[in-house]
């Protein structure tokens, strides 16, 4: 028997070693609260927030310390007070909270556990809090993270459609564009120039009116642009005709710009229509061009 309280006090000796070595805020509790021990870092933290240096809280009912907390602290207080009641009552086999503690020095949070001992009797409850202030503002900071990230991502989102609104809008102004120079061009330039080589000409003046006529038609041609991108291939004067049909004129009027004879424009007119696949079918040869130009 005298050989045992070495071992005993060795015991109790090497338990308490091992408690004051965890970073986490530890104390034990029997079944109505009461501190029956606590470890280092429970009383550091105890003395580094106003309490003497010899505090331990052994001999405190800790159920009735946070009981009685106030202010913004007392919510989380009674809450781990409800849970260690829980534990002790055999409800819950452990109770967790992670929970604010701010203080002076700047913002903090701590995990708080609860849970009984293996012993079965007397019941011991082993409360613990650790420090997860570090993890707390890692989250922040990510969470910070991704919420610039979304803006930016809704930004640049906003840009992008801004940018295709943008480049809708530029496209029609370049079509309006181009319709108002198309219909210029032959509303106010053509006829004069079809006029003017019907006109007896020196070969000269015949030349520069040929050159005049071929630049204009390269300007105010989109259409042929498409044809060709279409693979489409017609002969200059198929696309002259193919160009005032869509304009909505008639054959005699084709004939009389071109200075040809009607039977020319139906010839020419025919084969467009076999060339863009018209042939056996009701499809307007004017409608189509003008689908091609939309």
């Amino acid at each position: 028997m005298t050989d045992s309280h070495p071992t005993i006090e060795y015991s109790e000796a090497f338990s308490r070693s091992v408690l004051n070595s965890l970073s986490a805020h530890i104390a034990i509790l029997d079944g109505d609260g009461i501190i029956l021990e606590t470890n280092r870092a429970w009383r550091n933290f105890a003395i580094a927030n106003g309490m003497p240096q010899d505090y331990t809280a052994i001999g405190e009912n800790y159920l009735q310390v946070c009981d009685a907390a106030q202010d913004e602290a007392g919510q989380y207080a009674r809450q781990v007070a409800a849970g260690i009641r829980d534990v002790v009552d055999g409800r819950v086999d452990e109770f967790l909270l992670d929970y604010p503690c701010h203080g002076p020095d700047g913002p903090r949070w701590y995990y708080m556990r609860a849970i009984r001992m293996a012993i079965e009797t007397p019941l011991r409850v082993v409360v613990s809090h650790e420090d997860i202030t570090q993890l707390k503002l890692t989250e922040e900071k990510l969470r910070r993270s991704e919420g610039a990230l979304l803006e930016q991502k809704q930004g640049l989102e906003e840009a992008n459609i801004a940018l295709k609104v943008l480049l809708k809008q530029r496209e029609s102004d370049k079509t309006d564009l181009e319709q108002k120079v198309l219909g210029n061009v032959k509303d106010l330039v053509l006829p004069y120039l079809e006029k003017l080589k019907r006109v007896p000409l020196k070969a000269r003046e015949k030349t520069l009116v040929g050159i005049i006529d071929t630049h204009l038609q390269d300007i105010i041609s989109p259409l042929m642009q498409r044809l060709s991108n279409a693979n489409i291939l017609l002969t200059p004067q198929e696309m002259q005709i193919a160009t005032l049909v869509k304009d909505g004129k008639a054959s005699k009027e084709i004939a009389a710009i071109l200075n040809v004879s009607e039977a020319t424009v139906h010839f020419h007119r025919k084969n467009l229509r076999k060339k863009f696949g018209l042939n056996n079918t009701r499809t307007n040869l004017r409608s189509y061009l003008l689908s091609m130009n939309a």
